[in-house]
C-alpha cells in the first residue's frame, strides 16, 4: 500500500495537483514516516523553487523600473532642450523683427526694403532654415512623447503583473498554511487529528468541482464539525435543487475552474436574493477549500453576511 500511495503522489506531482494530493497522502492510513518525510521534502523544495521564480520576476521588474526612470529622465531632458530651442528660435525671430522695424522707422526704408525684400534669397533662406528647424523639433517631440507613452504603458503592465504575482503568492501561502495546520495531530491522539478550528452548526454548500475530490472535501469539512452539502452544478443533478440547497446553507462555495457559467450565475443570484455569502475558489483542488474554511473560522466573530468573496487568481 505504501508503494501505491507513493506512486499516486508521483503522478499528482507530474500533473501539478500538489495541494490536494499532499493532504491525501499525508492523511492516508498506509503512509509511513519515511514517505511523510519524502513528501514533505519534495513540497519544501517546490516552495523554494516557487520563491526563486518570484524573486526573479521581482528583480526583472525592478530592472525595468530603473530603465524606465532613466528613460523618463532622458525624455525630460530632451523636452527641456526642445523647449529651450523653441524659446531661442522665437526670441531670434522677435529680435530680427524688431531690427527690421527699427531700420524702417529711421528713414532707411528704401535701402532696407531692397536688402530685406521678403522675396529675396537671404530672407527665403532664413525662413526655410527656421521652418526646417521647427519641423525637426516637432518630429523629435512626437517621437519622445511616443517613447514616453510606451514606457509608461510597459511600466503599468509590469506593476499589474507584479501585483498579480504577489496576490497569488499570498493566496498560495495561506492555502499551504491552512493545509499544514489541518495536518497537525494533537498529542495523545492515535493519528486521526482534528483541525484547530471548529465550524459547529455551519452548513457549507459546494457547487461544482470534480467528483473524485468531493469525498476529500466532505471529510475535511466534517472534521471541522461543519455540515457539507454538494451540488454538481447541473451535470447529473437538476439545477432546480439549487434554491433549496442555498436556503439551507450558511455559505456557498464554488471553484471557478470547474463549474458552468450558468450555475455560477444562478448561485450568485440566489445568494443575493437570500442574503447568503458566497466564496469563489480559484480551483477545485483541496487547498483553496481548506483555506476558505480557515478564513471562515477567522471571520466567525463578524456577521456571516459581511464575509467578502475572495477573488480567484
Amino acid at each position: 500500500m505504501v508503494a501505491e500511495v507513493r506512486a499516486l503522489w508521483g503522478e499528482a506531482v507530474q500533473r501539478g495537483e500538489i495541494p490536494g494530493a499532499y493532504w491525501a497522502a499525508l492523511t492516508h492510513p498506509a503512509t509511513d514516516d519515511t514517505l511523510v518525510r519524502a513528501i514533505f521534502s519534495e513540497v519544501h523544495m517546490l516552495s523554494h523553487l516557487v520563491g526563486a521564480a518570484n524573486r526573479a520576476d521581482i528583480r526583472r521588474l525592478r530592472q525595468l523600473e530603473a530603465e524606465n526612470a532613466q528613460l523618463e529622465a532622458k525624455m525630460a531632458r530632451q523636452e527641456q532642450q526642445l523647449r529651450d530651442a523653441a524659446v531661442a528660435r522665437d526670441a531670434a525671430i522677435r529680435e530680427l523683427t524688431r531690427e527690421l522695424e527699427n531700420h524702417l522707422t529711421r528713414g532707411h526704408r528704401g535701402v532696407v526694403a531692397a536688402s530685406v525684400d521678403p522675396k529675396s534669397a537671404v530672407w527665403e533662406s532664413l525662413a526655410a532654415d527656421l521652418k526646417r528647424r521647427v519641423e525637426i523639433s516637432e518630429s523629435r517631440r512626437r517621437r519622445a512623447e511616443a517613447q514616453l507613452q510606451e514606457s509608461r504603458s510597459d511600466l503599468a503592465a509590469e506593476r499589474y503583473a507584479r501585483a498579480a504575482i504577489k496576490r497569488r503568492e499570498s493566496q498560495l501561502q495561506r492555502e499551504l498554511d491552512a493545509i499544514e495546520a489541518s495536518l497537525v495531530v494533537p498529542s495523545g491522539t492515535n493519528g486521526a487529528g482534528r483541525p484547530a478550528q471548529l465550524l459547529t452548526d455551519i452548513t457549507v454548500l459546494y457547487v461544482g468541482g470534480r467528483q473524485a475530490q468531493i469525498g476529500h472535501l466532505r471529510a475535511f469539512a466534517e472534521r471541522s464539525d461543519a455540515i457539507f452539502l454538494h451540488h454538481d452544478g447541473g451535470v447529473e443533478e437538476r439545477g432546480g435543487l439549487l434554491p433549496g440547497l442555498v436556503s439551507r446553507a450558511d455559505i456557498v462555495m464554488f471553484p471557478v475552474d470547474c463549474v458552468s457559467h450558468a450555475s455560477m450565475s444562478l448561485v450568485k443570484r440566489l445568494c443575493r436574493q437570500t442574503g447568503k455569502p458566497f466564496l469563489p475558489l480559484r480551483s477545485a483542488a483541496l487547498a483553496p477549500f481548506c483555506a476558505a474554511l480557515a478564513k471562515l473560522d477567522l471571520d466567525r466573530e463578524a456577521p456571516m453576511r459581511a464575509l467578502p468573496p475572495t477573488e480567484p487568481s
